[in-house]
């Protein structure tokens, strides 16, 4: 059963990465049970500007890795008991849940994305923003944890991958209008 589970997983992982760019996060406290990714960018704009685009998901999101395959899908309601949510037809995704939403400081979302999602997992994604120098310092985090039948630890490189790429859109998004 934990190969057939880490199997699936690391197909799920593939069509994840499929087109993913280099990884540029830095990902911690691996283990076959949980990970944690963490990201730090200045972007030039304001706090409440990155708080903007973080509510335009399917402007910056790549859709390669939705379930659809298009981010014009995408939708992210930043309010507590929002929906970052996909529907297409008659199919819908719940990809997360806002948790907690501080206008221009913190957004952090409870969901397990992509194949983690079928792994039971619990996940933790937060964006937390702060004014510097004109600019804002945007911090990423994504912390997965589930049980050790999961093999989080074969998942996490990928994983690692994938936020690394949507953070560089999110922050070419706001710097330029275009997401790449």
């Amino acid at each position: 059963m934990k190969k057939r589970v880490r199997a699936a997983a690391l197909s799920l992982a593939a069509v994840l990465l499929a087109g993913g760019g280099p990884v540029a996060a830095a990902t911690s406290e691996v283990s076959a049970t949980g990970f944690l990714v963490t990201l730090r960018h200045e972007v030039r704009a304001t706090p409440h500007q990155v708080w903007e685009a973080l509510g335009q998901v399917d402007k910056w999101w790549n859709g390669s890795h939705s379930w659809s395959g298009s981010a014009a899908n995408l939708s992210l309601s930043r309010q507590a008991g929002g929906c970052y949510c996909e529907r297409w037809g008659a199919n819908s995704v719940e990809h997360a849940r806002v948790v907690h939403a501080a206008e221009d400081r913190l957004l952090r979302l409870q969901g397990s994305l992509g194949p983690l999602q079928a792994l039971a997992t619990t996940s933790v994604l937060s964006f937390a923003l702060a004014p510097r120098d004109g600019g804002t310092t945007l911090v990423v985090t994504y912390r997965v944890a589930g049980n050790e039948a999961a093999g989080l630890q074969q998942l996490a490189g990928p994983v690692d991958g994938v936020i690394g790429e949507q953070v560089r859109r999110l922050v070419a998004y706001v710097e330029t209008g275009k997401p790449d």
